[in-house]
């Protein structure tokens, strides 16, 4: 069974920084393209940053210049370097190919306020 556990999450003021880390079971990072999506409250969930196999990525505009995403050489973990947040980047945060193949884990809860 396919797993992918995110972490990392947790209460900052803004401004702050938080590192988020999904590992997933296998090699699956290397079959498929990855994204990180969250979703706030009362919100859609949305995509908020996406990495190819070739390492291409795509972030949502309103995170650009603020958070980077990433793997490790192993390709088993990828990471959602977040700086500079805002109450706004506020949500649950998951991880999933991009295509939304496999189950969605718990999540990672980011509250960002003063």
């Amino acid at each position: 069974q396919v797993q992918l556990v995110e972490s990392g999450g947790g209460l900052v003021q803004p401004g702050g920084s938080l590192r988020l880390s999904c590992v997933a079971s296998g090699n699956i990072l290397r079959i498929n393209a990855m994204g990180w999506f969250r979703q706030a409250p009362g919100k859609q969930r949305e995509l908020v940053a996406r990495i190819s196999r070739g390492g291409f990525t795509n972030y949502l505009e309103s995170v650009k210049g603020r958070f980077t995403i990433s793997r490790d050489n192993a390709e088993k973990t990828m990471y959602l370097q977040m700086n500079s947040l805002k109450s706004e980047d506020t949500a649950v945060y998951y991880c999933n190919a991009d295509d939304l193949r496999y189950q969605w884990g718990k999540g990672t809860l980011v509250t960002v306020s003063s």
